[in-house]
């Protein structure tokens, strides 16, 4: 099968090694993902934002590769302070609401920087 490499372009990726997504066949593995744009973290403070931004981001990379939301079988989320999972469970359900994927919503101690609250990966697999 063949692999194809997604990169957003983010200097980060060379340096660590890693890409924005990866396709074989039909599974996509979609990296761990925050809501930064432009170099700056979009929704400070905010987790229902962040979060937003994020699946936003999550189905333009998906669209990339010929697939869709609906083809989100998993969802991982990563969050600073659990206190805010019903902000960050609000925001998942409105993109996944009928869609429903296995998720797993975990507290961290940090992300790589402190403004981020919510990082979240996806895997899907193209039906």
């Amino acid at each position: 099968m063949k692999r194809i490499n997604i990169s957003s372009g983010a200097k980060w990726e060379d340096i660590v090694g890693y890409s924005r997504a990866v396709k074989i066949g039909n599974i996509i593995e979609i990296a761990g993902t925050t809501s930064v744009e432009d170099g700056k973290v979009v929704g400070v403070n905010d987790a229902y934002l962040q979060t937003k931004v994020i699946l936003q981001k999550i189905e333009k990379v998906l669209i990339e590769v010929d697939a869709s939301l609906r083809d989100v079988v998993r969802t991982r989320m990563f969050v600073t302070d659990i206190s805010k999972w019903e902000e960050v469970g609000k925001a998942h359900g409105e993109f996944f609401r009928n869609i429903k994927p296995v998720t797993s919503m975990v507290e961290v101690k940090a992300l790589i920087d402190p403004e981020m609250l919510v990082e979240i990966e996806a895997t899907a697999i193209i039906s």
